[in-house]
């Protein structure tokens, strides 16, 4: 028996390694200079954005606004110069991807749909974006490690958790939804 369970816990701990790609010996802090260069970098980066009181959309649309400047001047003077035009990548989207992520957004109804957009602008008057991407960061490093280390933990409490919002659901009366709508 103790056989099963340390091979089951071996391959779902194999599992999360494989579920993260090629990160995850950042993300699990294998690499320790990468997370550590990762960690400090962004730490640094989100304190002088605080500290200037600059902000992330204003310097992302700048940082692309003088790539397409500098991009323009490029051909310019590549045209001028009888040089080589800049490798600009060939943009297009294939047809089966558009349609696949038409039909991915239409499963979302219109109700749904703007209880999400509701709730990013309710975390947007309360946190800026910047913050909300080193929040993101500090969570990218931190909670597969510890979901790695307590595992097993993690997943019982989980299941206990799945059980009682099953049973209380089940419990909740169901109303059959009708497919008309209704006008006035």
């Amino acid at each position: 028996m103790g056989d099963s369970a340390s091979s089951s816990s071996s391959s779902s701990r194999v599992f999360v390694h494989n579920s993260l790609g090629g990160v995850a010996d950042l993300l699990l802090w294998r690499n320790r200079t990468g997370a550590v260069i990762v960690l400090v970098s962004s730490t640094v980066f989100w304190f002088l954005f605080e500290r200037a009181g600059y902000n992330l959309l204003s310097f992302v649309s700048n940082v692309l606004l003088l790539l397409v400047a500098i991009l323009f001047l490029w051909a310019k003077s590549a045209s001028l110069l009888n040089r080589p035009l800049p490798p600009v990548p060939n943009m297009e989207i294939p047809e089966e991807f558009a349609v696949k992520a038409a039909d991915d957004f239409s499963c979302f109804d219109q109700s749904c749909m703007s209880l999400v957009l509701w709730a990013i602008s309710y975390v947007g008057t309360l946190i800026n974006s910047l913050t909300l991407v080193y929040i993101g960061i500090l969570l990218s490093l931190s909670v597969p490690i510890v979901y790695e280390k307590y595992q097993d933990h993690i997943d019982d409490k989980l299941n206990s958790t799945s059980k009682v919002i099953r049973s209380i659901s089940m419990k909740i009366p169901m109303m059959p939804v009708s497919k008309e709508k209704k006008y006035q």
